[in-house]
Formats: C-alpha cells, sequence, structure tokens
C-alpha cells in the first residue's frame, strides 16, 4: 500500500478564526472543507512543503511553526499520514487562488464544516481550546 505524506496549516486571523479551504472539483474528497496545506514533494522538509503549498494555493508567505498533532488515516487506496502545524505569521491576504472557496470558521464551528476523515483529530484538538 502506498503512503502519502500531506502537510496542513492552521492560520488563524485576528478573530481567532481558522482558514478553511474547500477542495475543487475533480479531487479525491471534491467538495469537502480542509486546512489548507498539500503533498511533500521528495526532498522537502514538511514545514518547506507547507510553505510552498500555501504560496501556491494561497498566495501568503507563511511562517510555520510547531507541529499540532500528526494523524495516521488508512484508506482502501493508500495510507495517509496528514501532519497539521500551526501557522505562526504571514505576509499576504489570502485567497484562493486555484479556484476554490475559502472561509474562515470560528473553533467552535469546525465540526460544522464537512471535512475528509484524517481531518477529524485535528477538529477535536482545535474545538477544545479555550476560547
Amino acid at each position: 500500500m502506498r503512503l502519502v505524506h500531506v502537510v496542513a496549516g492552521v492560520i488563524r486571523d485576528a478573530r481567532g478564526r481558522i482558514l478553511l479551504a474547500r477542495r475543487t472539483e475533480g479531487r479525491d474528497l471534491a467538495g469537502l472543507w480542509e486546512f489548507p496545506g498539500g503533498k511533500i514533494e521528495p526532498g522537502e522538509t514538511a514545514e518547506h512543503a507547507l510553505a510552498r503549498e500555501l504560496r501556491e494555493e494561497l498566495g501568503i508567505e507563511a511562517n510555520v511553526g510547531g507541529l499540532l498533532i500528526d494523524v495516521q488515516m488508512p484508506y482502501p487506496d493508500k495510507q495517509l499520514r496528514l501532519d497539521v502545524y500551526e501557522i505562526r505569521s504571514y505576509a499576504g491576504t489570502p485567497s484562493g487562488m486555484e479556484g476554490q472557496a475559502l472561509a474562515w470558521a470560528p473553533p467552535h464551528k469546525l465540526a460544522d464544516y464537512p471535512m475528509p476523515p484524517a481531518d477529524a483529530p485535528a477538529v477535536a484538538l482545535l474545538m477544545r481550546e479555550p476560547a
């Protein structure tokens, strides 16, 4: 079974809301919401991959912080490893560079957004944070 290693970032605005991106048509799990990020390319560290993905997907320059959670999730055709990082700060205004919809969600409302199964542990962690 193939291993797919992906990274995602928890990006917060000044009000503490968390940025979600909607998966576009033609992709696995299209229409679901997710933390922005993507696949790690050969030779990249997780932090460099996340900064690159956020630049490509959102048009921002991100300062990647610490690892929040590392999720291992079996799917029928692959083993997914998802590393979710805190984004300390960023320059620029996030926009859907690939045509994806974006939403700013308060942490306590994250469960209202349909998300891939691998995101569930990160959502649970973030929803437990004090307001």
